[in-house]
């Protein structure tokens, strides 16, 4: 009778141990999941604790580093290069910023300068000037780009044509990101359905798109 009580004890333990770690693994999948209230990251950037504060638009991106008060120019090493940035003190050992960059940049129309003596400001333009950076830097925290919403007024701003592929272009990446298909995608699917609709008569089972 004890080995039965035993056995019946283990069980009972083994079942709530696999319930406590299904609870568990149903909290980090709820942890997990994008929450549709979330607001869009500040400016579309965000913070890298310790080092800057980051902000963008399609066509840059705007770093600002705090500096010891008077700081000037001269006081700066900063190096800008097409896939690394490296910002540094010359009274220091170790550089704030001396990461590779998440994408490539424009060196010739990027610049950096000191404002009121306590904060430098980096201007990084975007080589490739139709996407959103989920980071500054490999390695760091890195933002939702699906949340990511410009500025009405500067989306208004662009001639017809140009904003449609930036429309067309944020949507394919909220698709891709949530494993939908692309708006190219979509279209050829819509198209196959009509057909589908047209030809009844047509076996579509081994349909496939390419």
């Amino acid at each position: 009778a004890s080995t039965k009580a035993a056995a019946v004890s283990t069980s009972t333990s083994t079942s709530s141990t696999k319930a406590s770690n299904k609870n568990d693994d149903k909290t980090k999948k709820d942890d997990s999941d994008d929450d549709p209230k979330t607001p869009p990251p500040l400016g579309n950037g965000g913070t890298v604790p310790g080092k800057y504060i980051w902000t963008q638009t399609l066509a840059e991106l705007n770093l600002t580093i705090a500096l010891p008060e008077n700081t000037r120019g001269r006081d700066l090493n900063v190096v800008m290069k097409k896939t690394h940035l490296k910002v540094q003190l010359k009274s220091q050992d170790t550089a704030i910023v001396d990461a590779k960059l998440a994408k490539t940049i424009i060196c010739d129309d990027s610049f950096w300068t000191v404002e009121d003596g306590n904060r430098l400001v980096v201007n990084l333009q975007k080589l490739h000037q139709m996407e959103w950076w989920n980071a500054v830097c490999i390695g760091d925290p890195e933002i939702d780009v699906t949340k990511v919403q410009p500025e009405n007024s500067k989306l208004d701003e662009l001639d017809g044509e140009t904003r449609q592929t930036v429309e067309k272009m944020m949507f394919d990446q909220r698709q891709k990101a949530l494993g939908l298909p692309s708006s190219e995608e979509q279209k050829k699917f819509d198209a196959l359905e009509k057909f589908k609709l047209a030809h009844p008569e047509m076996d579509f089972s081994n349909a496939k798109m390419s």
